[in-house]
């Protein structure tokens, strides 16, 4: 078995694992035990999709189709697009501040 993807997180692993599973191609996640090492911390790059080396090339080729719909699914205008919240917060943090420099 070789690592066909390296995710960020255990969920993202079995989706992909899923993805590969609903195309013909058997799929294991790796590294279950390793996410509690951390405790309530959410571990991140512990999780691997393995597949058979027979299946390693069409398993990438699915995961790029993959990732790159995902990029395309989020138009420039949603990429670049700031945070609501953090305007606000900046916004507040600058009135703050210059109502505490007044007195």
């Amino acid at each position: 078995m070789q690592i066909a993807y390296r995710a960020r997180d255990i969920t993202e692993a079995h989706i992909i694992a899923g993805m590969l599973g609903a195309n013909g191609i058997e799929a294991y996640v790796g590294g279950h035990y390793l996410q509690g090492a951390m405790g309530e911390i959410g571990a991140a790059g512990f999780s691997n999709v393995h597949v058979d080396d027979e299946d390693v090339y069409r398993a990438r080729v699915l995961i790029d189709e993959y990732e790159s719909d995902r990029v395309v699914a989020q138009g420039p205008e949603e990429r670049d697009k700031p945070d609501h919240y953090a305007r606000w917060f900046i916004v507040v943090l600058i009135a703050l501040i210059w109502l505490l420099w007044q007195f």
